[in-house]
């Protein structure tokens, strides 16, 4: 069936809130954390019926014999530019015994050349664009235009879910951009051994995308860069300063940030020490 360019009615409260257009600090305090009643290990997985960029269905009820490692992801999120690599080398090595699946939310840091998707068919052109832009081997599903199944996992960015054949929620990562929790998960499935458990691993996910951030702004435009001056001056600060080791990997530039700003803040605080 043919997707149109039929405008999403604007009385849809939750999907309107979902579908933002800047990035606020709200936001951002919104995706450190996950409620107590957010779906993680033993959790049943919601009703979902999702098409999928190669003609196929991604649905609750035919998820397949193999576990499946569910991810969320946009083309604007900078954790997702870290972690479609690691995804990749992961499907590479356990490909054949889990089901990868890449879900396509809404944009991260929309902007004026990438804007948040306000058509069923606008989106997935987005997720083409994220396909495309990353090579991805595996399945990418298209989520509604409200985010219905993204927001029944309370929306975060880049979080992964293992799921064992039966629907149930075995393994949740915060970030799907950290391959050592990751991989110790998929080992255990690949070997079909128990799996229960969670990632909560936040700064070092954070920093490793740190260095994508400077790419994301070219790519979604320079809105993108103000919103995020505006509600996270830190990440801002981290994301310019990463731009002064353009020879490390995008990975290594976040770190080497937080180096720099460490230091620069040393410096200044025994120059002021000086003066005193």
């Amino acid at each position: 069936m043919e997707l149109m360019d039929t405008p999403v009615p604007p009385h849809r409260a939750a999907g309107a809130d979902y579908r933002f257009e800047r990035f606020r600090t709200r936001l951002l305090i919104d995706d450190m954390t996950f409620g107590r009643d957010a779906l993680g290990p033993g959790s049943p997985l919601p009703e979902f019926d999702l098409p999928t960029l190669d003609g196929g269905r991604f649905a609750s009820g035919a998820l397949g014999r193999r576990p499946v490692l569910m991810v969320f992801g946009s083309r604007t999120c900078p954790v997702t530019e870290s972690a479609v690599p690691v995804l990749k080398r992961l499907h590479a090595r356990f490909g054949e015994q889990v089901r990868f699946v890449l879900v396509n939310t809404r944009e991260a840091h929309p902007g004026e050349e990438i804007g948040q998707p306000a058509t069923a068919a606008e989106k997935h052109r987005h997720a083409r664009r994220l396909r495309d832009h990353h090579a991805i081997p595996f399945e990418v599903a298209v989520d509604d235009i409200d985010g219905t199944l993204h927001r029944a996992f309370t929306p975060k960015p880049n979080s992964a879910y293992l799921v064992d054949p039966a629907g149930t929620v075995v393994f949740r990562s915060h970030w799907a951009n950290d391959e050592p929790a990751l991989r110790e998960a998929l080992e255990r499935a690949a070997a079909g051994r128990p799996v229960h458990g969670r990632s909560r691993a936040m700064a070092r996910p954070l920093l490793r995308a740190v260095g994508h951030l400077p790419g994301v702004v070219a790519a979604a435009g320079s809105r993108t860069g103000r919103d995020v001056w505006r509600a996270a001056p830190p990440l801002a600060v981290l994301g310019a300063l990463s731009r002064l080791f353009p020879r490390l990997p995008a990975d290594r530039r976040g770190p080497a940030a937080a180096a720099a700003a460490v230091l620069i803040v040393c410096a200044a605080a025994a120059g002021l020490a000086v003066l005193a």
